[in-house]
């Protein structure tokens, strides 16, 4: 007679059955396989992981160039000539890419510390593939476009660097789990030998990596330079429209000691300030001069330009996702500023005892003030009252004259020179962007007597960073932000470093080796056990614990010759039986 027996029942194993479902579509578990895994997925793995660097640096690089993304958008405004926050698409797609890949890798992690063949499903490898293309042609974008934001990542690792060696030191040793379980289930000495070098090399590695991390902020705090000043860079045009009275009257509620700007010349012969070459982004001049909105600024007189609204784009564009922290009152100042004119700055500027600094944008060739530019600009200073001592001049043009005509100016320059150059030329201050001097640049302008100004810090870390570089005065668009910061965001003397990651290491060596030794005993118990006993296992567990029991394979054999049946092992162990007795000869 043949009878129905069970050859193997096992409990359901849904945390797995996801795990290789979602990764590689393997849902049963007839297609799952804990063979080697092929050279062709072994190539996709080492693609998904390679996605995952790039990726994890370009999410790294935009979230530091939070700093610049005023910048960003002011290249994007000049190349389509529309004015929008580029940022946000950007932001937007990398994170959802970043999460995506991450995804993909803690379920490759997962499928190699379970010991389950790599198979990557097809729709995955489009989106792999998709992703690694992106991120590609947005960093050969970046690099074209805007290739000086690069280094804002070496510079922002002089604040971060410290943390992140623990975060990478952390994340390498939990992997030490996986490395462990592999060498010990294989038997193949070459691969456990080469699995084993490779991870303590990069292990070894983020030991000694320390020693090659330099920050200014690692330093003994009484060596520490008083607080930068800050410069309000077109006044506080996170808060109110750039360039205009009520913006630089917002950046001195904020204790600036400076205000910064651009000046244009009006065909007239009127400084005003504006920093775009039209005006069509800041004022409304498609509105009161439609055929007029894309002419040079400097082609407008001062009557035309005090008819434009200077305030209104403000409130509609949102440029810095600032207007719903504004009140009533202050949108009605915002929605009725006006171009405003050098000499209406500076007279500001002297009521408060504040320097101003500015850059002068010479006009074209055909206008008609394009020889006289450095005079009028100087009688403006002159007319307006303000104490030579306040204003700081920058243009290089005839500064030999103008130091004649009026010595009380601050001679500032805009480009990088050595500070015996500087000297000779009668200048004392440097205005530079903060990627264009480095920490010992800035030590040695310090010690020439050399006032450095950079621009534009709009972040507290870079402002730690400077100010524990000590940098005298920055730039910024954000001084409601810097005034939040009265001491670096972080400061540890070099022995204090020292012992962090000395500790760090030595904890982390001794979590390594724990594990290594763990799963090597944990291993060799598992080889103890014969597979058919541990199958056996699962059946003799009662129903009373409500696990749920799936028979995967039936097999048809013939019982004969005194050899039991199903009924035989089923009664042995408190369990009903079935049998087919329809069927015999």
């Amino acid at each position: 007679m043949v009878k129905h027996q069970p050859l193997q029942v096992y409990e359901r194993q849904l945390c797995l059955s996801c795990i290789t479902g979602i990764y590689g579509c393997r849902w049963k578990r007839y297609q799952r396989s804990h063979d080697d895994t092929t050279k062709w997925e072994l190539l996709w793995s080492l693609i998904l992981l390679l996605t995952f660097c790039l990726l994890l640096v370009w999410f790294y690089f935009w979230w530091e160039a939070h700093n610049d993304y005023n910048e960003f958008n002011w290249f994007l405004y000049n190349r389509s000539g529309e004015w929008s926050d580029g940022t946000v698409p950007i932001l937007a797609t990398t994170a959802a890419g970043f999460t995506y890949i991450a995804f993909l890798m803690v379920l490759a992690l997962c499928h190699i510390a379970l010991g389950q063949q790599l198979n990557l499903h097809w729709l995955h490898k489009i989106g792999v593939t998709a992703a690694l293309l992106t991120t590609i042609a947005g960093v050969i974008s970046v690099s074209q476009t805007w290739g000086q934001e690069w280094d804002v990542i070496p510079i922002s690792l002089q604040a971060t660097g410290p943390f992140l060696h623990i975060g990478a030191l952390a994340a390498v040793t939990a992997l030490s789990w996986i490395v462990a379980g592999q060498v010990t289930r294989t038997e193949k000495t070459i691969f456990q030998l080469v699995v084993v070098l490779l991870y303590l090399s990069v292990l070894l590695g983020l030991y000694v990596v320390p020693l090659y991390i330099t920050s200014p902020c690692i330093m003994d705090p009484t060596t520490l330079k008083p607080r930068p000043d800050v410069i309000g860079h077109q006044g506080a045009p996170m808060l109110a429209p750039e360039n205009t009275m009520w913006s630089f009257q917002r950046a001195l509620q904020m204790n600036v000691t400076g205000l910064e700007t651009d000046v244009a010349i009006s065909v007239d012969g009127v400084p005003f300030l504006m920093h775009d070459h039209t005006l069509w982004r800041t004022t409304d001049v498609e509105k009161v001069f439609p055929d007029r909105q894309l002419v040079e600024t400097s082609f407008f007189n001062w009557t035309d330009l005090q008819q434009l609204n200077a305030g209104q784009w403000f409130l509609q564009n949102d440029p810095f996702w600032t207007v719903h922290t504004l009140s009533p009152h202050e949108k009605d100042l915002i929605a009725n500023q006006k171009v405003c004119s050098l000499e209406q700055l500076l007279k500001l500027a002297s009521f408060h005892n504040t320097t101003v600094v500015f850059r002068v944008r010479r006009p074209p060739p055909e206008h008609p003030c394009y020889h006289s530019w450095i005079n009028d600009t100087l009688q403006a200073v002159q007319q307006s009252g303000t104490p030579q001592s306040l204003v700081m001049w920058t243009p290089d043009e005839h500064r030999a004259q103008v130091k004649r005509l009026a010595p009380g100016l601050i001679q500032t320059s805009l480009e990088k020179q050595s500070p015996e150059s500087l000297h000779q030329y009668g200048i004392n201050r440097l205005m530079l962007r903060y990627n264009q001097a480095s920490m010992q640049e800035i030590r040695n302008f310090s010690e020439s007597h050399i006032n450095l100004i950079l621009f534009t810090v709009n972040e507290p870390w870079l402002y730690s960073v400077l100010w524990c570089s000590g940098v005298s005065s920055v730039s910024s668009e954000a001084p409601h932000v810097l005034r939040k910061v009265p001491y670096p965001i972080w400061l540890m003397t070099p022995d204090e470093y020292c012992l962090m990651w000395v500790s760090a290491d030595l904890i982390s060596f001794a979590v390594v080796i724990g594990i290594f030794i763990f799963q090597k005993y944990r291993m060799s118990g598992m080889r103890g056990y014969n597979p058919e006993q541990i199958m056996l296992s699962a059946t003799v567990r009662r129903s009373s614990r409500d696990i749920n029991i799936m028979k995967e394979k039936l097999i048809f054999s013939e019982v004969s010759n005194g050899v039991g049946g199903a009924e035989e092992l089923y009664a042995d162990n408190d369990y009903e039986y079935y049998t087919n007795r329809g069927i015999s000869h």
